[in-house]
């Protein structure tokens, strides 16, 4: 079973190790001593946290689709030339870029600050893990 640091929790939800102190302190996250006696947080237990606490936008779209991959953000740049369009949306911390048409990208109204829904729907995706 893999245990994270107080300090490795926070950089994987995206916090501040004080604020994981304060989730241990408050129960709403619990921790264990390891073998060196330093506080850490089981793997299993950490992933079904930042499950429960992920902060999810409401679709604006409001369309029913197959896709289970939605990130909704707001565009922070466009880079088009006659023919295609390079877009990027800022989804939380997720940076999103698609090459689509300028023709699509005009019709849409892509600018920045634009909301946006980046849907992906990929029968192939990598998954990587850390060397240990």
């Amino acid at each position: 079973m893999p245990l994270f640091r107080i300090s490795e929790a926070a950089r994987l939800l995206g916090v501040s190790d004080d604020t994981v102190r304060r989730w241990l302190k408050s129960g709403q996250l619990r921790a264990v001593e390891d073998q060196a006696g330093r506080h850490v947080v089981d793997g299993a237990k950490l992933a079904a946290f930042a499950r429960a606490r992920a902060a999810t936008v409401a679709d604006p779209s409001e369309v029913g689709r197959s896709a289970r991959n939605r990130f909704v953000g707001l565009v922070t740049n466009v880079v088009a030339d006659k023919v295609m369009a390079q877009v990027e949306i800022q989804a939380g911390p997720h940076r999103v870029v698609s090459l689509l048409s300028t023709e699509a990208v005009r019709e849409l109204g892509l600018e920045p600050g634009a909301v946006a829904v980046a849907v992906v729907k990929a029968t192939n995706v990598v998954i990587e893990t850390p060397r240990e």
